[in-house]
């Protein structure tokens, strides 16, 4: 009964942080937790600890703290995750079938513009992690699970619009197609265009938002040293 309260105090804590109800350098406290996740402390300290592990929230002096999202990171996150795909990619070309490559093409190319901030977040999270799958390398594929977790805050402000998400999925479609094609080069250059058009658009956002977003409560950074982008050592 314990496990399970924790887990699902973790999968409501973590869907609030992703989400950006609960909004970067929110302060948090166990007992207001309680009320909010109807869930004991103890579950709801074994979820915040979860939570640091991913580099979503923080010890903030005796308490706890969403994490600030820290531009640095951003980038340094960006640059991690393009040297995976581009690694998985050519891998994902010697080793994924044609089948699997038809039924993922098929996923992202279906109902064009009926998906909102939600639905095109994890579409477009699930499509990386799906195509990183494909190289038959697990730590491919989780560490870029992992990557995309910690961008999932800035990733939300970006998908706001139909037309961000519509380029998205144009890209991905492009992406597929010149793996289907066998073609690693282009492959490798659709993947290193998307990834750091992202970057580019995120980072643009953010800067130009900036005054306004802290205005709303987030707590937006820039630290002087670029932390490890998974928080492992």
């Amino acid at each position: 009964m314990e496990a399970s309260s924790e887990t699902n105090a973790y999968a409501a804590l973590r869907a609030a942080i992703l989400s950006l109800d609960l909004v970067p350098g929110e302060k948090l406290s166990e007992r207001g937790l309680e009320s909010m996740l109807e869930a004991s402390r103890t579950p709801i300290r074994a979820a915040l600890m979860r939570l640091e592990n991913e580099g979503l929230t923080q010890r903030a002096g005796r308490g706890w703290q969403v994490t600030p999202i820290d531009l640095a990171e951003v980038r340094a996150v960006m640059e991690y995750r393009e040297a995976v795909e581009v690694a998985a990619i050519a891998l994902v070309i010697e080793r994924a079938g044609d089948d699997e490559l038809t039924a993922l093409r098929s996923i992202i190319a279906s109902s064009p513009g009926k998906e909102n901030e939600e639905t095109g977040l994890r579409d477009g999270g699930d499509f990386h992690v799906a195509l990183s799958q494909l190289s038959r390398n697990k730590f491919f594929a989780d560490a870029m699970s992992g990557a995309l977790t910690r961008l999932s805050r800035t990733r939300w402000l970006e998908v706001r619009t139909a037309e961000s998400r519509a380029h998205a999925r144009t890209e991905h479609v492009e992406i597929i197609a010149a793996v289907q094609s066998r073609d690693a080069e282009r492959a490798a250059a659709l993947v290193l265009s998307h990834s750091r058009g992202t970057r580019d658009r995120l980072l643009n956002h953010l800067s130009e938002e900036r005054r306004r977003l802290r205005a709303r409560g987030y707590s937006i950074i820039e630290s002087s040293e670029t932390p490890s982008p998974l928080g492992t050592v």
